[in-house]
């Protein structure tokens, strides 16, 4: 009876040891995936604030581009559309707008959409206690008049834009990403 009983005892003591194991292998696992995660986080902040630094130098030299990837509509549709040809563009004192969906017809552009270009008037940069840039400039041209508000939100290369035409109610809201002129990968159609 005694050796069946210390034998049991050195099964448990065997088991417990096993399952010590096991738990500490799966805690350090742990340990090491929440590491690897939070270096992922930083890394990711770290491009953020630097593409935000760098949205925020091209906004002040008047040479940046808004790659759009979703376009809102005057009553809330929303579309997803590819930001190499939805985009915003302001080089100085001329600035285009372009808006082209993938669909079976050309358009005026050449694209599936409109190309418009035009004259800046003032440009108005303004950043609030949060440090969120906000751009305003009017566009004159043949094609267009419209009213552009540029929302550069802090920390992040996260934009919206909204286009109001002065001759009609056809607001459009693109969201994106600003990016400066340099390093911007758009193609333009056919404007007019």
């Amino acid at each position: 009876m005694k050796k069946i009983i210390a034998l049991l005892m050195l099964v448990f003591i065997g088991a417990s040891t096993t399952i010590y194991a096991q738990e500490s292998k799966s805690e350090s696992r742990r340990a090491e995936r929440k590491a690897q995660r939070d270096a992922e986080k930083a890394r990711e902040k770290i491009e953020e604030e630097r593409a935000y630094t760098d949205a925020v130098q091209a906004i002040k030299e008047r040479k940046f581009v808004l790659e759009a990837d979703r376009v809102t509509f005057k009553r809330g549709r929303s579309a997803f559309v590819t930001s190499n040809t939805n985009f915003i563009l302001l080089n100085g004192d001329r600035a285009s707008v372009q808006i082209a969906f993938n669909g079976a017809f050309a358009g005026p552009n050449g694209i599936g959409g409109v190309t418009v270009d035009g004259t800046v008037g003032e440009v108005k940069t303004t950043t609030d206690k949060k440090g969120n840039v906000t751009c305003n400039f009017s566009v004159t041209g043949v094609g267009i008049s419209a009213q552009v508000s540029i929302r550069l939100t802090h920390g992040r290369n996260n934009v919206s834009a909204t286009v109001n035409p002065n001759f009609n109610s056809n607001r459009l809201t693109l969201d994106g990403k600003l990016v400066p002129l340099s390093e911007s990968n758009i193609f333009k159609g056919r404007s007019f």
